[in-house]
């Protein structure tokens, strides 16, 4: 995944009615979403518990779309192959979740998955000094993970811009993800500090109009750059 393909929408299933999960990815995918994001919670990472490998391979079976597994869970190595195997495109993981991180994120790769880290707003750059050559995007958290529709964390632009600079510097194409309080009026700042992937649940799912939510979004997103 490279820095030049421009804004991509990537609505959250955590937002999503999952009486009718399958009804409301066909929206937004119709709406033009880019990417299906998949919030994985164990209970221990992160205080709640969501889905698995069996959900997201119900997924893989309804929708074109790359599918994004956030895997918010302690020891993710232990389930790449089975979040693989299901049908996901994009692993990332936590460095405070994997003690081998160069290894886990070699295990995504060597599955043909783009491999990601995440950084929480408490996570410093500097975790990503010795992995940057070994991963295909970051996910900033702008929030504190583990539940939907909390507000944007304001430093984050700052964060998402040192991050863009370390990969300038470094001569590296490697994405900018951005998930947590991104709606209408974030999705033009976070994209102008530097962030190309924007993961948005309330804001799309919340929306009574969850298929024109996603270009709405989009247009938000563009804003700054049109003018």
């Amino acid at each position: 995944m490279t820095t030049d393909l421009g804004v991509k929408i990537a609505p959250s299933i955590l937002s999503a009615d999952f009486a009718r999960l399958g009804d409301q990815i066909r929206l937004v995918e119709d709406g033009g979403a880019d990417i299906v994001h998949v919030d994985v919670m164990d209970g221990h990472f992160v205080p709640n518990i969501t889905i698995g490998p069996p959900v997201v391979a119900a997924i893989r079976k309804i929708t074109g779309l790359p599918l994004d597994c956030h895997l918010m869970i302690d020891r993710p190595e232990r389930f790449i192959d089975d979040f693989a195997d299901a049908g996901a495109n994009m692993i990332s993981v936590h460095p405070e979740a994997s003690i081998h991180l160069h290894r886990t994120l070699a295990a995504i790769r060597a599955r043909d998955c783009l491999a990601g880290v995440v950084l929480n707003p408490s996570t410093p750059l500097s975790v990503l000094d010795e992995v940057l050559g070994s991963i295909d995007f970051i996910l900033v958290m702008s929030v504190n993970p583990g539940f939907g529709g909390q507000k944007f964390i304001e430093h984050s632009l700052d964060k998402v811009r040192r991050l863009r600079s370390m990969i300038a510097v470094r001569g590296l194409q490697i994405a900018i993800e951005i998930d947590g309080g991104i709606g209408m009026s974030t999705a033009g700042p976070v994209a102008e500090a530097g962030a190309e992937l924007l993961v948005a649940g309330s804001a799309i799912f919340g929306d009574p109009d969850p298929k024109g939510a996603v270009g709405r979004l989009r247009r938000a997103a563009m804003a700054p750059f049109t003018v």
